[in-house]
């Protein structure tokens, strides 16, 4: 319970009774509370340790390679060293837990949790029109249920805009109304029909159903919101439709795309939370010095000549995302940037995907108003667990929490600026 909500409460006889948020009430919450965001980035081939973590810790350290090209805005981020998820293996599995922290991805009986976008999402996603924005290059995402159910991702940049800011003819629109109180008649059925099952079933299949039921619950309270956001005009941007890169191939075109819309989302405070998986492929991409397929090149073996090219491709990686940053650093919302209030965490599930390892993650957060600038360097044989950093965004974006999967308490070294 938030500040706000434990000061509007009526107290007598020992009832504690919440008063409804209130116009004049809401209007003071948002002066003394600032909109805070989340971005969480995963490039899912890794990033070649070497090129990017640095030798020194603390502040004075020498930028590698990658932290050389996004230089400008050291004093904007903090890149981390020696962190892992604890009893998180799997190789390229480890996607799955990257913001879950949940333990055996590559198990048989694996069954996910929440992800840290969606538990913000949940709490703080009806203050705009979208509570987030599951989106990947190709295939599967970032993002799941409270039942561990994995969020549809979006890989086409033109069909997020046109979700972001087009409104659609006035017959369009009236259809999609009826649509979505269509689709709540029919999960009303569905809930009446699977509640009689409950009481007949035990065991493994009650559990199954409870989960079926929390799906469908949360598809009522996405309904309900899309619903209520149907009425109101979506915002209008100086930016026509972007026209998707329909070659694979070429990442760097399509990244691009991506964060451009990405931005437009945030800037337009269309949603707070937004998840991007960068997947790689089994293709060569078309960048100048390239010509051996990207994942073979994750798989280097310590072979110069792959290292080298892999050094080409993630350099490009990272370019596309101090592209994204300084968007964000140029944007200004109520007198400060936009990455003020954004925390964009990016990095990688493997800190060394030529052998699947999923010790020491290579993670960098950048803005969010943390005091950045440094090299938080952790042990690398016994890794801290990265699952505080999240406890550290959560209770930054206004959660009262100090747990988070397996983590307990906030990361330490990482203060607010």
């Amino acid at each position: 319970m938030s500040r706000f909500e434990r000061r509007f409460l009526l107290r007598g006889a020992g009832v504690a009774l919440a008063l409804p948020l209130l116009e004049s009430q809401a209007l003071g919450q948002s002066s003394k509370n600032p909109k805070r965001r989340l971005v969480a980035i995963d490039v899912a081939l890794g990033l070649h340790a070497a090129n990017i973590i640095p030798q020194q810790s603390g502040r004075d350290y020498q930028s590698p390679i990658y932290l050389k090209l996004l230089d400008d805005y050291r004093d904007q981020f903090t890149i981390m060293s020696g962190v892992s998820h604890p009893e998180v293996g799997g190789g390229h599995d480890s996607y799955k837990s990257f913001l879950t922290c949940a333990p055996h991805p590559n198990s048989a009986g694996f069954r996910n949790s929440i992800s840290l976008d969606q538990l913000a999402a949940a709490k703080f996603g009806s203050e705009t029109r979208f509570a987030s924005l599951a989106l990947s290059s190709s295939g599967p995402g970032l993002s799941w249920s409270r039942s561990g159910v994995e969020i549809p991702t979006q890989t086409r940049p033109s069909q997020v805009f046109k979700q972001l800011f087009l409104a659609g003819k006035p017959d369009e629109q009236k259809l999609q109304l009826q649509r979505l109180r269509e689709g709540r008649s029919v999960l009303d059925v569905v809930m009446e029909k699977t509640k009689r099952l409950h009481t007949a079933l035990t065991g493994r299949d009650r559990q199954k159903l409870d989960q079926y039921f929390e799906a469908v619950r949360e598809a009522e309270r996405r309904l309900a919101k899309a619903e209520a956001w149907q009425q109101k005009p979506k915002p209008s941007v100086d930016a026509k439709v972007p026209r998707d890169e329909l070659d694979r191939t070429r990442i760097v075109e399509r990244m691009r795309l991506m964060y451009d819309v990405m931005h437009l989302a945030i800037e337009t405070d269309s949603t707070r939370f937004i998840t991007y998986n960068i997947s790689g492929m089994n293709s060569v991409p078309v960048i100048p010095g390239i010509d051996i397929d990207y994942h073979n090149l994750s798989h280097h073996g310590k072979d110069p000549t792959k290292i080298a090219q892999l050094t080409i491709v993630e350099s490009a990686i990272i370019k596309e995302f101090r592209r994204f940053l300084a968007k964000l650093s140029e944007s200004v919302e109520e007198g400060q940037a936009l990455l003020d209030s954004t925390m964009v965490l990016f990095g990688s599930n493997l800190g060394n995907a030529s052998s699947h390892d999923t010790k020491n993650m290579p993670i960098l957060l950048a803005g969010g108003g943390f005091k950045h600038g440094q090299h938080l360097a952790f042990d690398r044989d016994q890794n801290y667990p990265l699952p505080n950093l999240f406890v550290s965004m959560l209770q930054r974006l206004g959660m009262e929490t100090d747990r988070f999967g397996t983590g307990i308490g906030t990361m330490r070294g990482l203060e607010i600026g």
